[in-house]
């Protein structure tokens, strides 16, 4: 059966009930004859299907808004063998990262007609699991798996027959398909503002050593450093936590190991507020006598502290963008398998 015989059959449009009563409706042939082309071209052309020009594609969507032309979902899904459903799989209960990521994912899937079912892990194995199974049932075209951290997690792959694309933690499987945010590239370009703004004694600050993200700003903070000739200010990296009682205890610490320390770096903006809290305390002007920067962007951070906070933004939307064209591509069979490390951005405001 040809795909003009298909679509005139199974896609249709909802009945204008206005003045006369219902008008007839609307089929893929209507479409296409106002649009000068086949109906098996103008169902390509709807169901991004085929090699065609996009003055086609254009051409034929107009043509369909013009007409009010909506396809029939079920028999879309039958003509193509898709649901045109995704399944958005988060980690993080808070949604501190994870959920600027799926917005943004929800935003790439939606300009592509997709609908998508949001599913809450709360960081538990059998609640995952579930979730899984009932995707699964509703028969999704693929999943994006966002995480709250940047550690790399198990795959899912033994779960599922789906293309999945990891974002934010990437999958522990090299050839998965995963996007994160390169956080080496801004922590190197955190340093190396500071450095050009005449900073020679530069610390450290930074959450848990067992986090991957602690581990990766820590050896890019080392290595801006060492490309400008520097050593630490005090000597080493300090880790600790991801929170502001943190900051202002290592502070303390900085200032005793070295007193001629001008800048401080901190792995997060928690850590930067309880910096920026101690060094007030203590008679130090921001940025006059330390400069500060932090990492994270984090709205309710950034702005409350004094003064506002120049730190690193991880652009989660644009990744949880990038996850969605990654994953329609992996379902259109173009899967691009590896791990797709997204430039962070340096925000610049009045700490550094």
């Amino acid at each position: 059966m040809s795909d003009a015989q298909v679509s005139r059959s199974g896609t249709e449009a909802r009945p204008d009930t206005g003045r006369g009563g219902p008008r007839p409706r609307v089929t893929i042939a209507d479409v296409a004859a106002l649009a000068g082309v086949s109906a098996g071209t103008a169902s390509k052309a709807l169901n991004n299907r085929g090699k065609l020009r996009e003055e086609t594609r254009a051409r034929v969507a107009e043509a369909a808004r013009r007409l009010g032309f909506r396809p029939n979902e079920m028999a879309r899904s039958l003509l193509s063998g898709r649901s045109f459903t995704v399944g958005l799989l988060t980690t993080d209960h808070v949604g501190r990262f994870s959920l600027p990521v799926l917005l943004g994912a929800e935003d790439a899937l939606g300009a592509g007609e997709i609908s998508v079912f949001l599913c809450d892990t709360r960081g538990d194995a059998i609640r995952e699991r579930h979730h899984l199974q009932a995707l699964a049932s509703r028969r999704v075209d693929g999943i994006i798996v966002a995480g709250r951290r940047t550690d790399p997690r198990p795959p899912l792959r033994q779960f599922l027959d789906v293309p999945v694309v990891y974002a934010m933690a990437p999958s522990q499987r090299a050839d998965d398909l995963s996007v994160a945010p390169d956080e080496e590239q801004g922590a190197r370009e955190a340093v190396r503002h500071l450095v050009a703004a005449g900073r020679s004694r530069i610390a450290h600050i930074t959450g848990p050593a067992r986090h991957h993200s602690s581990q990766v700003r820590a050896a890019a903070f080392r290595a801006a450093l060492a490309e400008a000739g520097l050593e630490p200010a005090g000597g080493t990296v300090l880790f600790g936590e991801w929170n502001e009682p943190w900051g202002r205890q290592a502070v303390r610490h900085v200032l005793h190991a070295d007193p001629r320390c001008d800048a401080v770096f901190c792995g997060s903006d928690q850590i930067a507020r309880g910096a920026a809290d101690s060094l007030r305390e203590s008679g130090h002007t921001v940025p006059d006598d330390i400069a500060l920067v932090g990492f994270d962007n984090w709205d309710v951070m950034v702005t409350a502290s004094r003064p506002p906070l120049t730190t690193v933004d991880m652009e989660l939307g644009a990744l949880g963008r990038a996850a969605a064209v990654r994953l329609l591509e992996a379902i259109d069979g173009r899967a691009r398998p590896g791990t797709e490390h997204l430039p962070c951005r340096l925000v610049l405001r009045e700490s550094a």
